[in-house]
């Protein structure tokens, strides 16, 4: 069944501007700007200001089907994510687990690459390279733990799986072989009251 309209809005907080160009949306807060494309969606996008003078933003899609209805609460919650990110940013803390061989990570480049080494005892150095914005560093009140902050939630949460990644347990029983590094923490850099 198709619906002939359906909708949903949400506000703009203060010190957010959005522009809406073709689907293209631009987020700027205090902390940067983000750009997101929804163009593969076939939805409306709109900027309007209630009597208040509170601005939201309304997206809309004419004649839906389920699955085109489910993407208006998707294409939200993207741009919520853009707007925490430009204000508050993202923090994903990770901690290293290992059994006998302690995990030896090295952060170089300025904070953009980490070299991992003595993963379960291997000699082989395994290098990440931080995805664009994301700096990557070692927490001083915890012992082997790495922070990794940035704006936009899927490269932080992209950096951190493929560090995640490159400490995979190879033939080996990973139900005994527990050893790597872990995402332990997901939060804001800037922290809620």
């Amino acid at each position: 069944m198709k619906l002939i309209l359906s909708s949903e809005t949400m506000d703009i907080p203060e010190g957010v501007k959005i522009r809406i160009h073709a689907k293209i949306i631009e987020v700027e807060g205090p902390r940067g700007k983000l750009v997101r494309n929804f163009k593969h969606l076939n939805l409306d996008f709109h900027l309007l200001t209630d009597e208040t003078g509170q601005r939201k933003l309304k997206i809309e899609a004419w004649f839906s089907t389920r699955k085109t209805s489910a993407a208006i609460r998707t294409a939200l919650s993207h741009v919520e994510n853009l707007i925490t990110g430009v204000t508050k940013g993202y923090r994903y803390k990770m901690r290293f687990v290992y059994a006998h061989f302690p995990i030896n990570a090295s952060i170089g480049n300025d904070g953009t690459a980490i070299e991992i080494r003595n993963f379960l005892g291997e000699k082989k150095v395994r290098k990440v390279d931080m995805l664009e914005g994301v700096k990557v560093v070692r927490s001083e009140k915890v012992k082997d733990e790495l922070v990794l902050d940035g704006n936009d939630i899927e490269l932080v949460s992209r950096s951190a799986a493929l560090i995640n990644q490159k400490c995979h347990v190879k033939k080996k029983d990973i139900r005994k072989f527990l050893d790597g590094i872990y995402v332990s923490e997901k939060g804001t850099i800037v922290e809620e009251e």
